[in-house]
């Protein structure tokens, strides 16, 4: 009698399976199971084996058997099934990038610029982090829409991604700017962002749209670094209709998210748009079902939508012209409505975000990246983040005091004192001034010498920022003018203002001095 060892993967599948056809009904078979082979003769898998004897451990996940042969020499294979794991395809994925509605989280930062067009990190804008994360996740197929204030951001996204700029290869980046078309519906701009997609599902039965299978759904005002083709293929590994990238958070943010509750294998079974009271304190979860340790999840009771989707195509599409026609968000409307009828999954992430998309967490994000060791850095060798190209000099410092602060290009710095800011490009700092916690956009021109000196005589205020002015815990919009002697440190502990008379607003105690704005010599705020 002749012995064989096999060891066959739990996923194995071997056919005909039946009660007694091997020896005897007596005879105990592989878990109870007699199983034909491909033999003459019977083949019979025994489990009462002693392998410890041998001094032999069986792998966790794997059965190992004997397989005895009572006849002849003979010999047999038995092959176990592969099964093959569907490969997200590049080729086959596009992305929307939502270009954001009237920007009122950020006004006065939007009153002339989309949200996405605003700066950040000295000489970034927020379009360039998804447009980014698509570069550098190898998605080539990008439509940004556009509605309002989007002059500057068209002409970035131009300057950048198009033309001279970044390749994209036989990909695209497309500005599809809301318009009116004919019918009744057609008369009305962008009521949400469902609706703002709705209006532009032509373009997916467009030729060269035709073998997109996945689209993923981007906002303009999120801070964060992604491999979105990490987030597409546990799309696809799940079978899911609809998945969205989600994070823990606390319980003072709850109320600015979508919260969603998931099952033990990650489906959400119930999604609410940014609950508040008893609302949001039925959605809290057990965080550690996710990974978190109990001190994170004591801190952290809540999982967030990160604004993040992946959806099959012809699910949107199905979900955007019949299913619910008349819905315009997809946060408040598509996405609870679809959780029913539909396999909606959920995917943690779990590095840095942050929704910057109102001033205080704006502003503390920005600040965040001047930090010593900050959460988030642009400067990554592997994953860069992209933006126009200035062609500036480098940044002139003389006799001047930096510390924890980024300094971008093109700037000049005469004998004054940075602490824990940002200086964005084209900064012009007069000798004695001191910057501590501010954010300071820059310039989108030069002054010559000659024409700073005739403002200055004429008793008018350059761009830039005077000589002896102090300023702290301030936001300084691009091109803004402030003179000589001025204070600006919120001295009366102000929330909340609205001056533009006098150059400046207040918002969550922060003071922002908007674009174009004026503060004369000596003024203090």
């Amino acid at each position: 009698m002749d012995a064989y060892c096999a060891t066959l993967k739990p996923t194995a599948h071997l056919a005909n399976s039946r009660k007694g056809v091997f020896c005897n009904e007596e005879s105990s078979g592989f878990w109870g199971d007699k199983i034909r082979g491909s033999l003459n003769n019977y083949i019979q898998f025994g489990k009462k084996l002693n392998l410890e004897n041998n001094g032999r451990k069986i792998k966790p996940g794997f059965a190992s058997s004997v397989l005895i042969r009572e006849t002849d020499n003979e010999t047999t294979t038995v092959k176990t099934p592969r099964i093959e794991r569907k490969r997200a395809n590049l080729k086959n994925v596009a992305a929307i990038i939502l270009g954001g509605g009237s920007g009122a989280q950020l006004f006065p930062l939007t009153s002339r610029a989309a949200t996405p067009a605003v700066p950040i990190g000295g000489c970034y804008r927020l379009i360039d982090v998804p447009m980014s994360n698509c570069i550098n996740s190898g998605i080539n197929k990008i439509f940004v829409l556009t509605q309002f204030n989007s002059a500057s951001l068209n002409r970035h996204i131009c300057r950048t991604y198009t033309g001279n700029g970044v390749s994209f290869g036989d990909g695209y980046v497309e500005v599809l700017a809301a318009t009116q078309t004919a019918g009744e519906t057609g008369k009305r701009w962008f009521q949400g962002t469902a609706d703002a997609v709705r209006q532009f599902t032509w373009v997916f039965e467009d030729a060269k749209a035709k073998d997109i299978d996945n689209i993923v759904i981007l906002s303009g005002d999120h801070l964060y670094r992604m491999d979105y083709m990490d987030f597409i293929q546990n799309h696809i590994d799940r079978n899911a209709d609809i998945t969205l990238s989600c994070a823990p958070v606390g319980d003072s943010r709850a109320s600015s998210f979508g919260l969603v509750k998931i099952d033990s294998r990650g489906r959400i079974t119930q999604f609410s748009e940014k609950p508040t009271g008893n609302d949001k304190k039925a959605m809290q979860v057990d965080t550690s079902i996710i990974g978190l340790s109990p001190d994170e999840a004591l801190k952290s009771p809540y999982i967030a939508s990160m604004g993040v989707y992946a959806f099959k195509t012809d699910v949107l599409l199905n979900l955007l012209r019949w299913r619910y026609p008349t819905s315009n968000d997809f946060g408040s409307e598509i996405i609870p409505s679809a959780v029913k009828d539909h396999n909606v999954q959920a995917y943690i992430f779990r590095d840095y975000w942050e929704d910057i998309g109102r001033i205080k967490s704006f502003f503390d994000a920005n600040l965040a990246l001047a930090d010593e060791f900050p959460k988030f850095e642009f400067y990554d060798p592997k994953t860069p983040f992209f933006t126009s190209p200035r062609f500036l000099p480098p940044t002139k410092i003389d006799s001047s005091k930096i510390k924890n602060a980024i300094i971008s290009h093109g700037c000049f710095l005469r004998e004054c004192i940075v602490d824990h800011s940002i200086v964005g490009e084209r900064s012009r700092l007069d000798s004695g001034v001191e910057l501590k916690d501010t954010l300071m956009m820059g310039a989108d021109y030069y002054q010559t010498e000659s024409e700073i000196a005739s403002l200055l005589a004429q008793g008018k205020v350059p761009i830039g920022i005077g000589r002896n002015t102090k300023i702290r815990n301030c936001i300084i919009d691009k091109n803004a003018k402030i003179g000589k002697d001025v204070i600006i440190k919120n001295k009366d502990g102000v929330a909340e203002a609205d001056r533009p008379e006098e150059g400046f607003y207040i918002r969550s105690g922060i003071i922002i001095v908007p674009e174009k704005a004026t503060i004369n010599d000596g003024t203090v705020i």
